[in-house]
């Protein structure tokens, strides 16, 4: 496993290849958005995969083994379709009559930035360890996909260190359109409200506080509130807040998750390279294969790029020419915390470089 001074897998994952045992799980770190879901579903498809989709969702919360068949893609989630539910692999730990994950707490669902694990997370590895073994035991690799593990990656990367951690990146311009669209077109808040919740409730901690302050972010007007009552909150503040400060907000968050990445991941996917290189695709799969026996096909990636290109006349309400001062201020703040590999910081700016390109068409 990478440790802070190591590189992760950017340009090469070929790279990355261990001479260690294989790993036992796989933990893709994602963001809202960012096409993990495409690429848990590639590993999900394999007989040897048992995917876990969410683990940290509050909706597994008031989950009931009626409601599983139900949770699938819908038209407007631009999800590719699933040969079982989203949350299928869940049964085992539903009980007829009632409502709730075993072990899961609603509390996990806030993602946490903080050096040090928070008062929560034995009960959280407690929690992913119980997943993690019943696949095990049935001689299954679990592959979680999360968007809220972010900033809690180097606890996760320590606790289980058995695990192959990999990030997802994809440049925050398209990350972003892609949930901006959703609002602008289906009145759906929740991606362009979810950097504000996370920010929000984090920003008591220096790192976040930092990271609002160099994007100039403008966070809700709101007094102290408990976590629900403010998600819902910045759901209602999501739906007419103005463009440019809701991009700030994605940035900032998005810079703070890949600072996490780059203190030391076992693979790194780039999405924007994914979907134009059948070279790369097939190195990644080779790279997955050879540290946890899993051979996922991603061939059949999308040019995520192009299709933001294609959308930039749909997006309204924001200058997108103004957005270049957004990242090169979440670039300076990469830069200031040290301790991260010279080529991560470069796979950063060159998706600041291309988030450039591709926010100028935007008015």
């Amino acid at each position: 496993m990478s440790s802070p001074h190591e590189s992760p897998a950017t340009s090469s994952p070929n790279g990355t290849t261990p001479t260690g045992p294989l790993k036992q799980a796989v933990f893709l770190h994602t963001g809202w958005r960012s096409a993990g879901t495409w690429v848990w579903s590639r590993l999900r498809e394999l007989d040897r995969a048992s995917g876990f989709y969410e683990p940290f969702s509050n909706v597994l919360a008031e989950l009931s083994l009626a409601d599983v068949a139900a949770s699938r893609p819908t038209l407007t989630s631009g999800h590719p379709p699933l040969a079982a539910p989203y949350f299928d692999e869940y049964r085992p730990f539903l009980r007829e009559g009632t409502r709730g994950v075993a072990g899961y707490d609603r509390r996990f669902s806030t993602d946490r930035f903080a050096r040090d694990p928070d008062a929560q997370f034995p009960a959280l590895q407690a929690y992913l360890r119980n997943l993690c073994e019943r696949s095990v035991e049935q001689g299954r690799v679990p592959v979680f996909k999360f968007c809220r593990s972010g900033g809690r990656l180097p606890w996760l990367r320590q606790a289980f260190a058995q695990a192959m951690h990999v990030g997802v990146l994809r440049n925050p311009a398209s990350q972003f359109a892609s949930g901006w669209l959703l609002r602008q077109q289906w009145s759906n808040p929740f991606f362009v409200a979810a950097p504000f919740r996370v920010l929000g409730l984090n920003q008591q901690d220096p790192l976040v506080r930092e990271a609002i302050r160099m994007c100039a972010v403008s966070l809700p007007p709101l007094a102290s509130l408990p976590d629900d009552a403010y998600a819902m909150a910045c759901e209602q503040y999501a739906r007419t807040v103005e463009g440019e400060n809701a991009y700030r907000a994605f940035v900032a968050l998005w810079i703070l998750c890949a600072l996490r990445m780059g203190e030391g991941v076992d693979l790194l996917v780039d999405m924007d390279r994914l979907g134009q290189s059948r070279e790369y695709a097939a190195g990644l799969s080779a790279s997955f294969t050879a540290q946890c026996g899993l051979a996922p096909d991603f061939t059949s990636a999308r040019d995520l790029v192009d299709e933001t290109r294609r959308s930039a006349a749909r997006m309204k309400g924001i200058d997108g020419g103004a957005m270049r001062v957004v990242h090169s201020a979440a670039l300076k703040f990469l830069k200031a915390q040290g301790g991260i590999d010279a080529s991560f910081v470069e796979a950063v700016r060159e998706k600041m470089v291309l988030a450039n390109e591709l926010t100028e068409a935007w008015r």
